[in-house]
């Protein structure tokens, strides 16, 4: 709590950034934060509380942190937030490119393959973070969840109103899915390759007699693939993106599925 009165404190009045004890209480978020002793967005039964305040103490993490060149063997950085380093320590297993920044946690069984992990974001133990896939800034993912190759997680350092990306346990992300502006996947779901939900995107499911739209949310298991569907313009009536829930991932399946195994058991070409 007093961490939070000084971080709320130094929000409202940014001159307070100049005084030693405000900035040694953002330094102390930021560790918490990287070793996963504090979040950005935690559950709260069925639903996730995001505390807002933590997200105001890394975006002025930035402001009170100087320039540095940051030298990796033959290679040269030059940014205000360090790297994430005692990867053995942590147990966590990095592939050359693959760079997190310090504040971001990484659970142990994380691997990293060549891609980006920002500030703030919360990665649990056995996730995949497969080849150039972005974490952004706060997003939360869960437990043995697959990050496809080129997969991006939006950040949400700007509006701090925003929620964060939110991937539930066991979720599967295919290839070059975008998820943005606070949009949640439910656990176990299956999102196909190209897939992009935004936090306010039709999410339609189809599998009734009815259709039934949902808006950033994907239920737990689901299995999604990209859309569309006719909105009317004065121009006329064109085809919108949208995304489409065609199945439910199948209790025989196991949970390390393929993607391509998910879609065929609900009849969608691969």
């Amino acid at each position: 709590m007093a961490l939070q009165q000084i971080i709320e404190s130094a929000w409202e009045n940014r001159e307070l950034l100049k005084e030693q004890n405000t900035v040694e209480a953002i330094r102390a978020v930021i560790e918490e934060l990287d070793k996963g002793r504090l979040r950005v967005a935690e559950p709260a039964g069925d639903d996730w509380k995001v505390n807002e305040w933590v997200k105001k103490a890394v975006l002025m993490y930035f402001p009170i942190q100087a320039m540095k060149t940051i030298e990796v063997g033959p290679f040269e950085f030059h940014d205000k937030i360090a790297l994430k380093k005692n990867y053995a320590e942590l147990g966590v297993r990095v592939v050359p490119h693959a760079v997190a920044r310090y504040g971001a946690y990484l659970a142990k069984g994380v691997i990293m393959m060549p891609s980006y992990v920002n500030i703030g974001a919360y990665v649990e133990e056995g996730t995949m973070v497969d080849t150039w896939a972005t974490v952004g800034s706060c997003a939360q993912v869960g437990k043995h969840v697959h990050l496809s190759g080129g997969v991006g997680l939006g950040g949400v350092l700007e509006p701090v109103q925003a929620a964060p990306v939110i991937i539930e346990d066991g979720a599967f992300i295919g290839s070059r899915s975008i998820l943005v502006e606070g949009c949640r996947i439910g656990k176990e779901a299956v999102i196909g390759a190209g897939v992009t939900i935004t936090g306010s995107s039709k999410i339609i499911d189809v599998t009734g007699s009815e259709p039934k739209e949902y808006k950033g949310y994907v239920p737990p298991r689901a299995v999604v693939i990209p859309g569309s569907y006719t909105k009317k313009f004065p121009g006329g009536d064109f085809q919108v993106p949208c995304a489409l829930i065609i199945g439910q991932r199948k209790e025989s399946t196991d949970l390390k599925t393929s993607l391509n195994d998910a879609l065929r058991e609900n009849a969608v070409a691969v």
